[in-house]
């Protein structure tokens, strides 16, 4: 099912308001100019007949359902045109810039997966030299204590308990990493998906609107809309226009998502162990934000397999590349229904 769009939330509606205020104040200001000459062709009747028959015409258009559904239709059929001498408003064309987009961002989201998982992987590294250095110094102070060496027992002691509270820290951090990288090598499988679809609906439905625009002219369309038919054309653009919406939104989702995800990354200094509690925080209320749209009800599970100690993540896992199936449905198919 595809949801309307308001003709003034488009490109050419923006235009229309602009263009319709300048009418009504532009008119307004003949109107007041005119007045005089108007109050004076009212005394001549020949010339009152000639404004009773225009103000006759307006009242007509504006009664009438049929007049004024086709006087709506030009008046938007003409901000259109306008608009698209400076805008890109044709909708596939706007579904083509998207499958720039989606494959720049492609690249760059492989490209984070990879420097995330190297950071992990010197993550893991530093956790496990700990818990080593914790043992260590563990030994040595019960050692100590054997051999009634009371300040070297103190010392190892107090090292392994900054070495423990260190690590606590430590593998907080990785499992916000954790939860960063299920998502992001989640986000690229699905983005890959949604890539082959829209390639697919802009290949098929590029040569089918074509068709649609030669089989109903301008004219027949005025003429549907005089008749009260449906619009073809205005339907087949219409949910063109809400897939490239939906795209729209993805693609803003995941530009954002990789913009915080790189915020967080370069705030982490592994070298002397220190992280920014500030891209901790842009995470954190990340995943109590409401659903997503790229993700769906995956976001929550994607959190909780994070959280769960037994569901280890293997970092030398390649990300899934999307496999066709002969009757592979296209998740924007519903669309045209």
């Amino acid at each position: 099912m595809v949801t309307k769009k308001s003709f003034w939330k488009r490109p050419e509606g923006v235009t229309g308001a602009i263009i319709l205020g300048g009418l009504v104040l532009g008119g307004g200001f003949l109107l007041v100019q005119a007045l005089p000459f108007l109050i004076a062709a009212a005394s001549n009747t020949l010339y009152l007949a000639g404004m009773l028959l225009v103000l006759g015409a307006i009242i007509y258009m504006v009664l009438d359902p049929k007049m004024r559904n086709l006087v709506w239709y030009m008046y938007k059929s003409v901000m259109r045109w306008v608009t698209g001498i400076f805008v890109q408003i044709d909708p596939i064309g706007i579904l083509k810039s998207y499958v720039d987009d989606l494959k720049d961002n492609l690249r760059k989201m492989n490209r984070q997966i990879s420097q995330l998982r190297g950071q992990m992987h010197k993550l893991q590294e530093m956790i496990l030299n700990n818990r080593k250095a914790i043992k260590s110094n563990l030994d040595l102070a019960s050692k100590a204590k054997q051999k009634n060496k009371q300040s070297v027992m103190i010392l190892k002691s107090r090292k392994a308990g900054r070495l423990k509270e260190s690590n606590m820290k430590l593998e907080d951090l990785y499992q916000k990493m954790e939860v960063l990288y299920r998502v992001l090598r989640k986000m690229y499988e699905n983005s890959e998906i949604m890539l082959e679809d829209i390639q697919d609906q802009v290949m098929i439905k590029e040569q089918e609107r074509k068709a649609i625009h030669a089989s109903n002219s301008a004219m027949k369309s005025a003429m549907n809309v005089i008749s009260g038919d449906a619009d073809k054309r205005a339907m087949f653009d219409q949910a063109l226009e809400a897939i490239a919406d939906d795209v729209s939104n993805k693609v803003g989702e995941m530009e954002r998502f990789m913009e915080m995800s790189e915020s967080f990354m370069s705030s982490v200094d592994l070298q002397n162990g220190v992280f920014e509690e500030e891209g901790l925080k842009m995470l954190e209320k990340w995943e109590k934000e409401g659903p997503s749209l790229l993700l769906g009800a995956e976001k929550d599970n994607l959190i909780l397999e994070a959280e769960d100690d037994s569901n280890v993540l293997d970092l030398n896992q390649p990300i899934k590349k999307p496999v066709r199936v002969a009757n592979h449905d296209n998740q924007y198919d519903d669309f045209f229904e």
